[in-house]
């Protein structure tokens, strides 16, 4: 976030380098303000960039093995452009290659699902999912995995069949 702010400040820079040599070229003629109001729409404009390249940057840096499940965009009243194209705030990734089957019981699936936003840390969160009930639960030491034909417990929550989450770990349900 830094150097975000660094970029801002040295964008308003550029910018408003550009208004004074537009005042030169013109003999003085343009303006005052004109420094200032480019500085700013300078600074206005390299946010929205980058707040619109945030989630393509993001994808570039995943492996390939890691799919993206779900994407929010927003539309958010402070930020106007966003009413007109909403912005990708945060998405949820999941590692597929290193999704294993428990060895006890192959039907429940372990995976990583990954949770990014824009600004902060991205969060790993361990994932259990039961592909015969279509349920999904966060793994903890307290989860108490079904055995083999049973139904998982309360801790488990229904995942809807079309869910990227189940059609990535349990193709063979998607019949």
């Amino acid at each position: 976030m830094l150097w975000e702010l660094v970029a801002t400040v040295f964008a308003g820079l550029g910018a408003a380098g550009i208004a004074l040599m537009l005042r030169k070229l013109s003999a003085q003629k343009l303006p005052r303000y004109l420094v200032p109001v480019f500085a700013g729409l300078g600074m206005l404009g390299f946010q929205i960039h980058s707040e619109y390249n945030w989630y393509s940057h993001q994808l570039t840096l995943l492996p390939k093995d890691v799919v993206v499940v779900k994407a929010v965009e927003e539309k958010i009243s402070w930020r106007p452009w966003t009413l007109l194209k909403p912005q990708i705030t945060r998405f949820m990734a999941l590692d597929v290659k290193n999704s294993v089957a428990n060895s006890k019981n192959p039907e429940l699936i372990l995976a990583n699902l990954y949770l990014f936003e824009r600004r902060q840390a991205a969060i790993n969160v361990k994932l259990v999912v039961h592909c015969p009930s279509k349920q999904r639960a966060n793994f903890t030491e307290q989860l108490e995995l079904p055995a083999q034909g049973e139904t998982p417990g309360t801790d488990f929550i229904a995942i809807a069949a079309d869910e990227s989450v189940l059609l990535q770990l349990c193709p063979q349900n998607n019949a």
